[in-house]
């Protein structure tokens, strides 16, 4: 082994040991059925499986995907063509994995942190292994897995660029967040943050920042552009539809609020609190930039610097943006990218204060401080014991659990020949049908869709399959439709049914 590869692993065995323990930790939650899968988790499947049957970026229902990036499903059929093994088998191996590279690459940053402290890096290690919200994204098939791997290399290779400045190193921040940008479209924050920090760089005169930021955000946003311009020629849409906000800003300040008092291990009855927690935040991690850009230059080029200001960036994209446009309610899903840099950024400063306290203080002060922490380590134990108490028996939330993989209707919809061929086949849940069947099919109308409705009732013969686990409102109901045709019956249980319109026998 090269001695510099051997140096490298001896500095960083306590993160790799965290990290191995990270990886067994994904697997104890997903050991009973798998990885939880959500109906964006079959879009990247369907889309992974699609690619390897050299079908292209199309999703289950034959349709190009568009409201997603395209690189998390690329990224899965690249595994799938390597290993010959479709994704769904090596769900839990993957996502452990990445969560895995996650805590390794969070303790290579926390060693070149200003003032390393081997108990402080021992401290957050285990919190991260420990972590409910790190654990939730990481027991589930989604994009965000991919993503904070990508975002924690992209806080090393700026990290690298702000020590020599070389467009070499500049090149590669710009590639990391190119691949980001592809991978979950709320990337851009990196591209913020970037930006951010080069435009506030006092060591670059004006002629090279003007130049570093034009190559930076050219290249960072280029795939994403070319995704975009992609999307709009196979559905002339660039993301998807998407739709005006129903929650105002104070009630995203909430939201987010809520998911840091969960991250600071405390209850609901602290969410009274939210909106003020995520104000505090927000303006002192700001004051901290400030007072790192504009007083403590020689600050302005540390990891902690990097990773205050993607939290500002991150966290204000995400409130304004849910501000503007409809998505589901701001949650430790979509706010996962920021738990990180939440951590790290709300206690850098300790080993710094213990450092430079007064020798009488300092055993106080580090008492006092590891007492915290093994609260806290406690608090999220807890947490974990009790999610693992309730899902060790049904498996992760999802398509995999007991509530799917005991259900009447599933198992008769995985018997050969239920559906004649020809027939388009409507349902309230086309992920679910996708997953459960391997075919695809379309959706009962929408209640506001006149083009749907009428396309709809224009068929003569077609099949419904009605999943009563999951009622859609947005839907018409089977109620609704047994009103304009009669449907009948082949199959009928607690969970659901299928039915059947043939206008020849009627």
């Amino acid at each position: 082994m090269p001695v510099n590869i051997r140096s490298f692993i001896t500095k960083h065995l306590d993160s790799l040991i965290a990290a191995i323990a990270g990886f067994f930790v994904v697997n104890i939650f997903t050991r009973y059925a798998g990885v939880g899968i959500s109906p964006d988790s079959i879009m990247y499947l369907s889309t992974a499986r699609n690619l390897n049957a050299h079908h292209g970026l199309i999703f289950f229902s034959g349709k190009p995907i568009v409201a997603f990036p395209v690189f998390f499903p690329i990224f899965l059929a690249i595994v799938q063509f390597i290993t010959h093994t479709d994704v769904l088998a090596l769900a839990s191996t993957l996502t452990g994995l990445m969560f895995a590279s996650v805590i390794f690459l969070s303790g290579v940053v926390m060693e070149g942190f200003t003032y390393p402290s081997k108990l402080y890096k021992w401290f957050i290690l285990i919190a991260l292994v420990l972590s409910p919200s790190l654990l939730e994204i990481y027991s589930m098939l989604w994009s965000e897995t991919l993503f904070m791997v990508l975002m924690l290399l992209f806080f090393i290779a700026y990290k690298n660029y702000l020590d020599t400045h070389s467009i070499k190193a500049l090149l590669w921040v710009s590639a990391i967040a190119a691949i980001a940008c592809i991978t979950r479209y709320a990337a851009i924050t990196l591209v913020l943050t970037g930006g951010l920090l080069l435009l506030c760089d006092k060591q670059l005169n004006i002629r090279k920042k003007i130049s570093h930021i034009f190559l930076f955000g050219g290249i960072s946003v280029s795939l994403l552009i070319v995704n975009i311009i992609r999307n709009s020629l196979v559905t002339h849409t660039g993301t998807g539809p998407r739709y005006k906000s129903v929650t105002s800003l104070s009630q995203n300040m909430h939201y987010t609020g809520t998911v840091f008092c969960d991250w600071f291990t405390l209850t609901e009855k602290q969410y009274g609190w939210a909106i003020i927690i995520t104000a505090l935040l927000v303006l002192a991690f700001s004051g901290i930039f400030l007072y790192n850009t504009l007083v403590r230059k020689a600050r302005f080029t540390t990891y902690e610097n990097i990773i205050i200001t993607y939290f500002i960036a991150c966290s204000l994209f995400m409130i304004l943006w849910a501000t503007v446009n409809k998505f589901e309610t701001l949650n430790n899903r979509l706010l996962s990218a920021l738990f990180i840099p939440f951590l790290l950024g709300c206690t850098y400063w300790l080993p710094m204060v213990l450092k430079y306290s007064r020798s009488r203080f300092r055993l106080i002060a580090i008492t006092l401080a590891t007492c915290v922490g093994l609260i806290f380590i406690y608090n999220e134990y807890n947490i974990d014991y009790q999610r693992y108490y309730d899902q060790g028996d049904y498996g992760v939330p999802g398509f995999t659990d007991d509530s799917w993989n005991k259900s009447p209707l599933v198992a008769t919809l995985k018997k050969p020949n239920l559906f004649k061929a020809g027939y388009p086949i409507y349902n309230n849940l086309c992920e679910g049908f996708y997953f459960f069947t391997g075919k695809g099919s379309e959706y009962i109308p929408n209640i506001d869709s006149a083009k749907q409705i009428k396309k709809f009732y224009a068929q003569k013969h077609f099949y419904i399959v009605y999943f009563d686990q999951l009622p859609d409102k947005a839907l018409f109901t089977l109620k609704q439709v047994q009103q304009q045709r009669p449907l009948k019956t082949i199959f009928q249980c607690p969970d659901g049914g299928i039915y059947e319109y043939n206008e020849k026998k009627k």
